[in-house]
């Protein structure tokens, strides 16, 4: 099972029919959100029987208020699924993976979730895609080849509208040509390969710095809630959509060319919470993206075939020799590694690589 997502090719009519359910998945989250949280500190029911009792006076509630009568124009669908979103949120709180669940606003996003209650659906290859209850709407970029999927999850990032969904297909093995590789992350290049190849990112939001600040500038002195600061704060999220676009396509490509490359892929199990608390790196580090790099590292490499072995976290790739194992301090400043033993001299992360490629679990 793999993932599609394509940019809609929407007019003014069809974006404001997104904009609308999405608003609609708010509203409906957040109302039984609130309503939840009421009755459980009420302790009117057990924790189980909450949001089943959540959605009964929802569902009333809206049926005999005129308040909520444009409801009814929009998909059914958008409201059941809301409602699931709501208890997945729960339940990722419950289990320890995730905050208690937070009222959703605008400014955070917008997206919904629809599917067709009888089934799967066939999207047939082409520049245009069905999406149940709401409609035919043409693609940026065409559909290769038909699918088949059941859930649709549209959403919005910056001023452009998305649709994605799961599939039910493999991808066929990649046929890899090299053998083994170890990859050192950095600060200074992505990736730097145990064959000499160093990968450097494109550091997108070091380069927006500059223009966000000045946007953020001048919302801030702008009438709260005039149409001026709507206006800023739309182009806010346009220039945060083309930072993450940018970083998001350098990662796929990389990620993509090692999966598809090498058998078996060796990198550090970096722990890049802790090393975001670090402020004097902690922007460099988002900015690079680590832990999608690892994240798509892993799935990327089930999908093709390829072997993906995490190092562990502490050990010192960096501090130590990669010919002969001398371990000397080695400050972020210092970039190429000197040994005092053997007097071999290479790039620090060219011999953290080295170190990694030849790494093995201890028994």
């Amino acid at each position: 099972m793999f993932a599609v997502k394509r940019a809609l090719k929407l007019n003014n009519k069809e974006a404001t029919l997104m904009a609308k359910h999405a608003g609609f998945r708010r509203v409906v989250f957040n109302f039984g959100l609130s309503l939840r949280t009421q009755m459980y500190s009420e302790g009117k029911f057990t924790d189980s029987k909450v949001l089943n009792e959540v959605k009964k006076v929802l569902t009333n509630h809206v049926k005999k208020t005129s308040e909520f009568a444009w409801m009814n124009q929009l998909s059914s669908r958008v409201y059941q699924n809301a409602l699931i979103d709501l208890k997945d949120a729960f339940s990722r709180y419950r289990s320890g993976k995730a905050g208690h669940p937070k009222f959703a606003s605008r400014r955070s996003g917008q997206s919904f979730t629809v599917d067709s209650s009888n089934g799967k659906v066939l999207l047939v290859a082409g520049s245009t895609i069905k999406i149940p209850t709401l409609g035919s709407f043409r693609l940026f970029e065409p559909l290769e080849c038909g699918f088949i999927s059941q859930t649709f999850t549209v959403s919005k990032e910056g001023n452009r509208w998305f649709v994605s969904f799961c599939v039910d297909a493999e991808r066929l093995p990649g046929g890899q040509s090299e053998g083994s590789v170890g990859i050192d992350v950095g600060i200074k290049y992505a990736a730097t390969l145990s064959t000499q190849q160093s990968f450097d990112a494109p550091k997108p939001l070091k380069q927006a710095k500059t223009k966000l600040a000045t946007l953020q500038r001048q919302a801030s002195k702008q009438v709260k809630g005039s149409r001026n600061q709507r206006k800023t704060y739309n182009k806010i999220s346009q220039l945060h959509a083309r930072v993450a676009r940018i970083r998001l396509d350098f990662l796929h490509k990389l990620t993509t060319y090692l999966a598809k490359t090498f058998k078996l892929i060796k990198i550090e199990n970096l722990n890049v919470q802790g090393m975001m608390a670090n402020h004097k790196l902690a922007g460099a580090i988002s900015d690079l993206g680590f832990y999608e790099f690892k994240r798509q590292l892993d799935y990327k490499c089930q999908m093709y075939g390829a072997s993906l072995v995490l190092v562990d976290q502490w050990f010192p790739s960096t501090k130590t020799c990669s010919n002969c194992g001398t371990k000397k301090d080695m400050p972020l400043s210092v970039r190429t590694f000197d040994c005092p033993t053997c007097g071999i001299s290479l790039d620090r992360d060219f011999n953290a690589s080295l170190n990694i490629l030849n790494w093995e679990p201890s028994a």
